[in-house]
């Protein structure tokens, strides 16, 4: 899954995306062309910056920005597009506009998502996220990452499920950076195989992330070895997408994942 994030203040990437102040679409398509030559197989087109200390926007503001780009990719590539988006507007339009795919890093709690989300009849992503963007990293704490990030997922997947969404439509994205210190998020990581056995397939979204930087001491535009890394190790411990910025490099690494898999099962 390739990222594509058409905020100005996005984490990593804020502002690529922008001439002056308004969005370019003619470069928005050449990053999608490019990223499917690469080898992505889903686009993920983001308005509303979610990194650590962001503040929300409005939905009419997020709808200007999301909605001409997948009203664009749509009619120009055969892409499976998903919308990073907690605003029930943004489902609504980007699905009408050819979006096949819902990625809440709020798991469908903003008021009017989940019927949206449900009306709109495509998978969702549901994420765990302590706190809300503005304030999750003061102090995130927890008695055991692994089982309250487990049973958060798991009462979202019963609220989806009682809405009306099919349950092979859901997938779980444990969160890595929202609301979680380093050792909360290596936690985590280490625990994939355990959270993979649930059966709902598991997006991964570590690419560039300040958990990375911790680790390595590498600012966020040198962390492309640390990125592709756990891409790798992620693919290993069962996740099933893995949400990333620099997708040749991943897609390299994850053929050799597959290959050595294949001559496994083959043994």
């Amino acid at each position: 899954m390739a990222v594509m994030n058409v905020t100005p203040d996005s984490f990593s990437d804020g502002g690529q995306f922008y001439a002056g102040t308004s969005l370019n679409l003619d470069s928005i398509l050449a990053a999608v062309e490019g990223a499917l030559a690469d080898g992505a197989t889903l686009i993920d087109i983001g308005g509303e910056s979610t990194r650590p200390g962001a503040s929300p926007v409005s939905q009419q503001e997020e709808c200007d920005r999301v909605l001409p780009v997948v009203e664009a990719v749509a009619a120009r590539f055969d892409v499976v597009i998903s919308v990073d988006t907690s605003s029930p507007e943004v489902m609504r339009g980007a699905v009408d506009l050819g979006a096949g795919m819902l990625n809440d890093v709020r798991a469908l709690r903003r008021d009017g998502a989940l019927a949206a989300a449900a009306d709109c009849g495509v998978p969702v992503c549901l994420m765990h996220m302590q706190g809300e963007p503005a304030s999750m990293q003061q102090k995130p704490e927890y008695r055991d990452i692994v089982a309250e990030v487990k049973a958060f997922l798991a009462e979202r997947s019963a609220a989806c499920r009682e809405a009306g969404l099919l349950d092979n439509h859901i997938l779980w994205d444990p969160g890595f950076g929202f609301g979680k210190s380093l050792s909360h998020n290596l936690q985590l990581f280490n625990a994939l195989p355990h959270l993979a056995e649930t059966g709902y397939p598991l997006l991964v979204g570590v690419s560039r992330k300040s958990m990375l930087g911790a680790v390595t001491g590498r600012d966020v535009d040198q962390r492309m070895a640390a990125s592709v890394t756990m891409a790798a190790l992620a693919a290993e411990r069962g996740a099933a997408i893995l949400r990333v910025h620099d997708v040749r490099e991943t897609a390299d690494a994850l053929a050799m994942v597959a290959a050595l898999k294949k001559e496994k099962d083959q043994a």
